[in-house]
């Protein structure tokens, strides 16, 4: 891509990421076209310069256009961000395929795996666009309302495409915000995804007032998960300890804005799933996630216990106090029985 031409982006989904990633480029002089299904957000957006549902109150910029129509909205782009819960996904993938431009490729802000089938998403991306398409997953710790509000945050951007992963992170770097590359996308899917199950643990803990130190093992001992399964399954340990892993993982642990962590602060203080849903008002990745993330274990023969007793408070099985329990009753270990990080003699 001509680093002395701005690519046109396409930013599919108008949620409130998607809606925050849009403004954000719109911000930095790119031409951007926001897609969404919604006509009431999209007219909002239009003449009002806002997203009453998901942003209210945040101005978005005059230079953000918007559409309901999804071939007007690729036509003429060069680089389509695809922002959409992880269920859409493959739908969203399988829409755009036959009207992207040849020559554009395609990143998603998208944090999952595919629903049933427990594929990561560039696997998904991969059958459904073709073998030539550039490639790249954006991913790291990031409120959108923080995204939108112009305060400072750092993500990063990893694909194989060395060229196109730039030209991503260039139209999402500025004055208030970083973005960084890698070529790990096992590994930062992985971390964008099964941060959101460790979320609901601890924020199940603060919801039954286990103190900040209970907070602060399980964020520990779940990260300790993330990186046993990460190798099993061929990502590097050193993209978990960076943005895509351990900043996403703190912050979505910590931050109330996180609807995975008050999902858990709900549970944590007898509230049935149903009920916190209903409340959250938006989709809680971690539900569906926490069962991708257990086959997956299963598959590679990985014992999550954090991630274990999540799904099965969430599937009903156990309650949040009994979860607790079976963590306690484990028996004591050594911090490390397998070697995470090998010796490069």
């Amino acid at each position: 891509m001509d680093a002395e031409h701005k690519p046109a982006i396409a930013v599919l989904g108008a949620g409130s990421w998607g809606t925050a990633l849009a403004a954000l480029i719109a911000r930095h002089g790119y031409e951007v076209v926001l897609w969404g299904r919604d006509a009431t957000v999209i007219d909002a957006i239009r003449a009002r310069r806002e997203n009453p549902r998901y942003l209210p109150g945040i101005a978005l910029p005059e230079a953000l256009a918007a559409s309901t129509d999804l071939h007007a909205a690729l036509a003429g782009c060069d680089l389509v961000l695809v922002v959409v819960p992880s269920h859409a996904f493959a739908e969203t993938l399988r829409a755009l395929a036959p009207l992207r431009p040849a020559h554009a490729g395609v990143a998603w802000a998208t944090k999952g795996f595919e629903p049933g089938s427990g594929r990561f998403l560039h696997e998904v991306a991969g059958d459904l666009l073709g073998e030539n398409v550039p490639l790249a997953v954006v991913t790291g710790p990031s409120f959108a309302r923080e995204v939108a509000a112009g305060l400072p945050t750092a993500l990063t951007v990893h694909g194989e495409d060395e060229g196109f992963c730039q030209a991503v992170a260039d139209a999402l770097h500025g004055p208030a915000f970083r973005a960084y590359t890698g070529n790990d996308m096992r590994g930062a899917e992985l971390g964008g995804a099964m941060k959101n199950v460790l979320a609901v643990a601890t924020g199940v803990a603060d919801g039954m007032d286990l103190g900040l130190n209970a907070r602060a093992g399980l964020i520990t001992r779940g990260l300790n998960e993330m990186l046993r399964l990460n190798i099993a399954i061929g990502g590097r340990p050193e993209t978990l300890m960076g943005l895509a892993g351990l900043g996403d993982l703190v912050l979505t642990c910590t931050g109330d804005l996180s609807r995975n962590r008050r999902l858990g602060l709900a549970l944590g203080r007898g509230q049935s799933i149903d009920e916190a849903v209903r409340e959250i008002g938006q989709v809680v990745e971690s539900i569906q996630t926490a069962d991708e993330v257990m086959r997956l274990a299963d598959r590679f023969g990985v014992e999550l216990p954090i991630a274990s007793n999540v799904r099965d408070v969430l599937h009903g099985d156990i309650t949040p106090a009994e979860g607790l329990a079976r963590l306690l009753a484990r028996e004591q270990k050594a911090e490390y029985p397998v070697e995470l990080f090998p010796r490069r003699d």
